[in-house]
C-alpha cells in the first residue's frame, strides 16, 4: 500500500543541477498560506481551448489539438467530460518531444472543477485505491486544467504559473516548493511534481539516514527540523475517539486481560505477554475475539509510556519474523505509532486511515527505501524508520 508525509531525497546535488525544475538560487521557495487563493496565478488564464493551448505551448510541445470524444489519444478512463465539474471544452494535443499527450479541460467554475476532482480522489481511496492522486498530474490555472501523461512534460509545466492540484490526504509538498491553498478544503496547489519512480521534481531537503543520525546520505530521511508531526492522545478514551472515523471498529471495546491476549490464525498482535514490559501503559482491544465465527476485525490500541522500549522490542520481533523468508507474515500486525500512542493492525484499510491521521509505520527491514512521495523519519529504535510507505502494498 502506497501511502506519506515527507518526501524522500532521490537525487544527489549533481542530479539536482541537471534537472530543470523551477528553482530560486539558494532561497527557500516555500509559500506561506494565509487564506484560499482565488486562482493559482494570474498568468495561467484562458477562457477557450485555443487560448489554453497557446499558453501551454510556452513551456511544452502541444501539437494537433483535437476535440473528438473518440480521439484515440484520450485515456481509456476519463478524468471528467464536458458538462461535469463546470467543464465547457475538452481537448487533447500531442507532446512529440516527450512522446506523450496533454488533455485539456476549460471550466467555467474552477471551484466546481476542484470539488469534482477531490470527490473522485476520495471515492477512489474509499474503493481501495489508496495511492490515487498521490502523484497528481492535474495542473490548474484560473479557468482551465491540463493533465500531461509524461513526467517530463509535467516538469516543464511546473515552471509555468499552472499549479499541481493534489487532494490525496497523504500527499505533501517538500521544502523548497510553492505550497498554496486550493479553492477546496483538503487540497493543495504546488509546483512540485511527484513521481513514483523518482523522476519527478528533485527534493531540496537535506538527505539524512534515519538509522545513522545526522549527515548526508542517499537514503530516505527526515527534514532538518525533525519530525513533521505525529498524533498524540491524553488517554485511551481520547485515542479511541480519534480512531473512530478511520476504519477502526471499536463497537466492541475491551481492556480485559483475557481479551488482550487473544490471537487467531488471522490476527496476531505485536505486543506479547505483559504489555508493561513493552513500555505500554494502557492497552485495549477493538474487535471481536470470539463468538459464533472466528475472531475478526482485531486491532490493539496502546497508550505508551516508553516509546523507545516499545519500538525496540517491536523491532526485535519484526526481525525475527523476517528470518525465515525475508518477508513479514501477512497475519502479524504492523505497529503504527504516534508520539505517545500506537495501534497494532494487519488491516490495510485501517493503516491507510491511520496514515491520514499522521501515524507512521515502524519499519526495521534491512535495506528499506521509499520512493519520492512518501514520508520517512527517524525512529526511536536504532536501525528502524517511521514511514507511510509499505513495500509490496501489504
Amino acid at each position: 500500500m502506497h501511502v506519506k508525509r515527507i518526501l524522500t531525497a532521490l537525487a544527489t546535488l549533481a542530479a539536482l543541477s541537471s534537472l530543470t525544475a523551477c528553482e530560486d538560487s539558494g532561497t527557500d521557495r516555500t509559500t506561506e498560506v494565509t487564506g484560499p487563493t482565488t486562482a493559482p496565478a494570474e498568468g495561467a488564464d484562458a477562457t477557450t481551448l485555443e487560448q489554453a493551448r497557446v499558453y501551454v505551448q510556452r513551456y511544452a510541445s502541444c501539437e494537433r489539438m483535437g476535440t473528438d470524444p473518440d480521439d484515440p489519444r484520450l485515456p481509456l478512463t476519463d478524468l471528467t467530460t464536458v458538462g461535469k465539474w463546470g467543464v465547457t471544452e475538452r481537448g487533447v494535443c500531442s507532446d512529440r518531444v516527450e512522446n506523450g499527450e496533454l488533455i485539456f479541460y476549460v471550466t467555467s467554475d474552477m471551484k466546481a472543477f476542484q470539488e469534482g476532482y477531490k470527490k473522485r480522489v476520495m471515492d477512489k481511496i474509499a474503493a481501495g485505491e489508496a495511492t490515487y492522486g498521490l502523484f497528481s498530474r492535474v495542473f490548474v490555472g484560473r479557468n482551465f486544467a491540463v493533465t500531461p501523461t509524461e513526467t517530463k512534460t509535467a516538469l516543464k509545466l511546473s515552471r509555468s504559473d499552472l499549479r499541481v492540484l493534489t487532494c490525496n490526504p497523504t500527499a505533501s509538498v517538500p521544502e523548497g516548493y510553492k505550497r498554496e491553498k486550493a479553492l477546496v478544503e483538503g487540497c493543495v496547489l504546488s509546483d512540485f511534481v511527484g513521481s513514483e519512480d523518482g523522476s519527478g521534481s528533485p527534493n531540496f531537503e537535506t538527505p539524512r539516514d534515519p538509522a545513522a543520525g545526522d549527515g548526508p546520505s542517499a537514503k530516505p530521511g527526515q527534514s532538518d527540523t525533525g519530525s513533521l508531526g505525529l498524533p498524540q492522545a491524553g488517554s485511551m478514551e481520547e485515542l479511541k475517539k480519534m480512531l473512530h472515523p478511520y476504519h477502526v471498529d471499536c463497537a466492541n471495546f475491551s481492556t480485559d486481560p483475557a481479551d488482550l491476549a487473544v490471537e487467531s490464525i488471522d490476527f496476531q498482535p505485536v505486543v506479547r505477554g505483559d504489555h508493561r514490559a513493552w513500555g505500554v501503559e494502557e492497552r485495549a482491544l477493538c474487535g471481536y475475539p470470539a463468538g459464533e465465527q472466528r475472531a475478526h476485525d482485531l486491532n490493539w490500541l496502546d497508550v505508551v509510556s516508553d516509546m523507545t522500549l516499545l519500538q525496540s522490542r517491536a523491532r526485535d520481533a519484526q526481525r525475527e519474523d523476517l528470518k525465515d523468508d525475508n518477508r513479514l507474515s501477512a497475519t502479524t500486525s504492523r505497529l503504527l505509532v504516534g508520539r505517545n500512542i500506537a495501534v497494532e493492525t494487519n488491516d490495510p484499510a485501517v493503516r491507510h486511515g491511520l496514515y491520514q491521521l499522521q501515524f507512521l509505520y515502524l519499519n526495521c527491514e534491512p535495506g528499506f527505501s521509499a520512493p519520492a512521495g512518501y514520508r520517512v523519519e527517524k525512529a526511536a529504535a536504532a536501525g528502524c524508520v517511521l514511514t507511510n510507505y509499505e513495500p509490496g502494498g501489504n
